[in-house]
């Protein structure tokens, strides 16, 4: 009989914290010996940050699949095993151990050579790393998120860190991210960087380390058409919107080099990528955009927000109208006057609804992203409350005009949005956008 959510709250007060480590890292060494440890003949590339970390994942297994590998991949989108692919509906990135090993075990079983696997501070913080043989760590970029869980930035970043710990052979790093020294203090065979500024400078001359290859792209192009830069000679034309996904693709690209992939096969792989759900995806074109994107820390919100303000196909007075809301659970409740401050600053119109509540008071939640609102004198007017998320998103097509754009964050590509007492109910922001624009614009030709 499973236990429900309020004897699991019940527990872990009660449960010293010591203890509850333990059994996780029990579980973890019975799942790896349940499963004959799988990770010592596969080649696992653990990819780990902030923001990105799904879409860098999709890169690289496209990079490795046009190399003619035969690839499995577990990230906050979907699993894949060779050609079979299913949602991740889970509401959890990286699985449980049990589940995490046994997915390893049928890899392998399958004939796949990698594994890829977006790894968070969440499951590292719960031991699903332990026991499995990464050869390749990622990082990358490191802004704070899970702060209260973590106890601190420090604590997270530290929780990142024991990837690149216990990876030993080859470690792929972000060079303009302001943690990169930190990620190039842990010991590897091979450390690639990668970066879009001119040259790295490490920000302590005590650090001892080796980059084994920088990848550093030239003649940047940044349109509402997608992103192109070249390396040596090989020129990169990618379909996938913002300064952002230029980052993600040298993380693959370093990945490919690593493994002695040439750039050409690199182009081929990642030219492929037309779009990744929920992640800058237009889901509707005319006569206004709607675009669904997972951005939930403030981060990846303003890199969102300025994407789709650099992106507006020359249209002067377009209206950005966003959809916002901030999880619940009592996580990160310090992000969202600033998430709050920064939709002030980018949108023209705000609609704040909910995300994903669980057991806290959404008109609460909403308070405290209004509290970052008001702080930057955001005209009142323009700002609504709805908590229902379907009619929040139905509102925002209304007020949108031709050439305007729509922008709906927080959920991405997921299917559950989670409520009190452990229920949820399923959800999908693309498939409510479509059918409320259809709702929009049949309802208006019906009246004509």
């Amino acid at each position: 009989m499973p236990i429900s959510n309020g004897v699991k709250k019940i527990l872990k007060k009660l449960i010293p914290l010591f203890l509850i480590s333990r059994y996780h890292f029990f579980l973890a060494f019975f799942g790896a010996v349940l499963y004959r440890f799988p990770s010592r003949k596969l080649s696992v590339i653990g990819v780990t940050g902030t923001n990105g970390k799904s879409t860098v994942v999709e890169m690289i297994v496209k990079v490795l699949e046009e190399a003619s590998y035969k690839v499995a991949s577990i990230s906050s989108i979907k699993f894949k095993i060779g050609d079979k692919e299913w949602l991740n509906t889970l509401k959890m990135t990286m699985p449980g151990r049990l589940k995490l090993q046994r997915f390893l075990r049928e890899a392998l079983n399958s004939g796949c050579q990698y594994a890829v696997i977006e790894v968070t501070s969440e499951g590292i913080k719960q031991h699903r790393h332990r026991f499995i043989d990464f050869d390749i760590a990622v990082i990358t970029n490191l802004t704070p998120e899970h702060i209260e869980s973590h106890g601190g930035f420090k604590k997270y970043r530290q929780a990142k860190g024991e990837l690149f710990q216990i990876t030993k052979k080859v470690h792929i790093i972000n060079l303009d991210d302001e943690n990169a020294d930190y990620f190039l203090g842990f010991q590897a065979d091979e450390k690639w960087g990668y970066n879009i500024s001119s040259k790295f400078k490490a920000q302590s001359s005590k650090l001892q380390f080796k980059i084994q290859d920088l990848v550093h792209p030239e003649n940047l192009r940044i349109s509402p058409k997608g992103v192109g830069f070249s390396i040596d000679s090989t020129r990169f034309n990618l379909t996938l919107l913002g300064r952002f996904n230029i980052y993600n693709a040298l993380a693959a690209i370093c990945v490919g080099i690593s493994r002695k992939i040439d750039l050409e096969t690199c182009k081929k792989a990642l030219e492929k990528v037309e779009t990744l759900p929920g992640r800058m995806e237009i889901v509707i074109r005319e006569p206004f955009r709607v675009i669904v994107d997972y951005a939930h820390t403030p981060d990846s919100l303003e890199k969102v927000y300025k994407t789709v303000r650099d992106t507006r196909y020359e249209i002067r007075d377009m209206k950005l109208i966003c959809v916002l809301g901030s999880c619940g659970g009592g996580r990160d409740k310090w992000k969202r006057p600033k998430m709050g401050e920064i939709a002030a600053k980018y949108c023209n119109k705000i609609i704040l609804t909910n995300e994903d509540p669980y057991d806290e008071d959404p008109s609460q939640i909403l308070s405290e992203i209004k509290s970052g609102i008001s702080n930057f004198q955001f005209p009142i007017s323009n700002l609504y409350e709805i908590l229902d998320r379907k009619k929040a998103i139905g509102k925002a097509l209304q007020l949108a005009k031709e050439g305007d754009t729509v922008i709906i964050t927080g959920k991405g590509c997921e299917s559950w949005m989670c409520l009190a007492n452990g229920r949820k109910i399923p959800w999908n922001d693309r498939k409510i956008a479509k059918e409320e624009f259809k709702k929009l614009f049949c309802g208006s030709q019906n009246k004509k």
